[in-house]
């Protein structure tokens, strides 16, 4: 009888054992298993940096590409054309062209005028009888190369008979003034602008025009430098 509950009491500390490692296991498991989800969330948060930080890279190398693409701004060139026949209007010309780094170009009649085409007093000179003649359009010699690089145009010219002279007729009709700026300076040594400036707007009336200019002959490059400055294409 005593053998038999001494071999009880040895199966039931066996069977108590048994249970406490059994709990023990299931209590542990649980912490290995957020471990692992530890040890599997750190590589995939790198992951994520480093795709963040490829993404980054590739944003920059994309913004860089697109300003290295874009194309420079164009500033418009600028023309200073002028007809001259004593010369001072060819010097103010020069002036508006050094201060506004402008090209210029001379207005060449085909056939060149004389003393005697110019005679004020005459009548019958060439200049009066091209000035009496609206449909009068004196041939020039030469053009003006790709005349659409330029954006604006500066016209020079004298004053004959109080407006400009048929030439600059036909130099406004020779070329497409479209969507361009323009003004008109001259010279003189007693007329005023008068109807000058007006007359060769009809020729470009597409075109945006600036307030023209009388200069009496022998004006400095300063006096040209503040009339370019008042019509804003100077500083």
């Amino acid at each position: 009888m005593k053998k038999f509950w001494f071999v009880l009491s040895i199966l039931v500390l066996v069977f108590f054992v048994s249970c406490g490692d059994s709990d023990d296991e299931e209590t542990q498991q649980p912490a290995d298993g957020n471990s692992e989800t530890e040890e599997n969330t750190e590589p995939e948060e790198k992951d994520d940096a480093g795709e963040n930080q490829q993404d980054g890279e590739e944003q920059e190398t994309e913004e860089e590409t697109t300003d290295d693409n874009q194309e420079p701004q164009e500033t418009g060139k600028i023309l200073v054309a002028y007809f001259s026949y004593t010369g001072n209007t060819k010097l103010l010309a020069q002036y508006a062209a050094e201060l506004l780094g402008a090209d210029l170009a001379e207005i060449v009649p085909a056939q060149p005028y004389t003393a005697e085409d110019t005679e004020y007093n005459n009548p019958d000179c060439r200049a009066r009888t091209e000035y009496n003649d609206p449909a009068s359009r004196p041939a020039i010699s030469g053009t003006i190369e790709n005349m659409a690089q330029y954006d604006t145009v500066l016209i020079a010219h004298p004053i004959w008979y109080g407006d400009a002279p048929r030439i600059m007729d036909t130099f406004m009709e020779s070329y497409d003034f479209s969507g361009k700026t323009l003004t008109t300076f001259c010279t003189s040594a007693q007329s005023p602008l008068g109807p000058s400036a007006e007359n060769l707007k009809k020729f470009a009336t597409s075109a945006t025009w600036l307030e023209s200019r009388r200069f009496e002959i022998g004006s400095s490059k300063e006096q040209v430098g503040e009339w370019l400055s008042s019509i804003g294409l100077a500083e």
